[in-house]
């Protein structure tokens, strides 16, 4: 796991969005804790995107996120790398299956089911396509 910055590090926004970006990242912080306990609702891209809030305004919360046990590795592994463990990446894809499947069980218009299949079906391209660990070295 890389090193935080240290909690001495200036955020980077603006003195006035600073607040905003603390509360955001709060929230972000709160709903993806929520969303490891919930099943079908995504958990690590919340924390990722509390992670880019924190850099903005809390270095310590943002040492915090990422030096956590169970809430930073994800985290880190999508700034090293940009990887998704195939664990998450399973998760991640039935889900959207899952949800696609309902969507289609109650009966949505048909244009509505073909712009949610093709976003699902990006979405999944995306997930299924990005790396499982670090990069090799090369």
């Amino acid at each position: 796991m890389s090193d935080a910055k240290p909690p001495h590090v200036k955020p980077k926004a603006n003195p006035l969005t600073r607040p905003l970006f603390l509360v955001a990242g709060v929230l972000l912080t709160v709903v993806g804790v929520v969303g490891y306990f919930l099943p079908g609702m995504p958990g690590t891209i919340f924390l990722i995107l509390a992670a880019g809030c924190f850099t903005r305004s809390s270095p310590k919360l943002e040492a915090w996120l990422l030096n956590h046990p169970r809430l930073g590795p994800s985290v880190v592994a999508w700034r090293d790398n940009g990887a998704i463990p195939r664990k998450i990446k399973i998760i991640a894809i039935g889900s959207m299956l899952i949800s696609f499947v309902i969507m289609l069980l109650v009966h949505m218009s048909p244009m509505w089911t073909a712009i949610v299949g093709v976003a699902l079906l990006a979405s999944a391209i995306y997930v299924g396509t990005r790396p499982e660990g670090p990069k090799a070295a090369g």
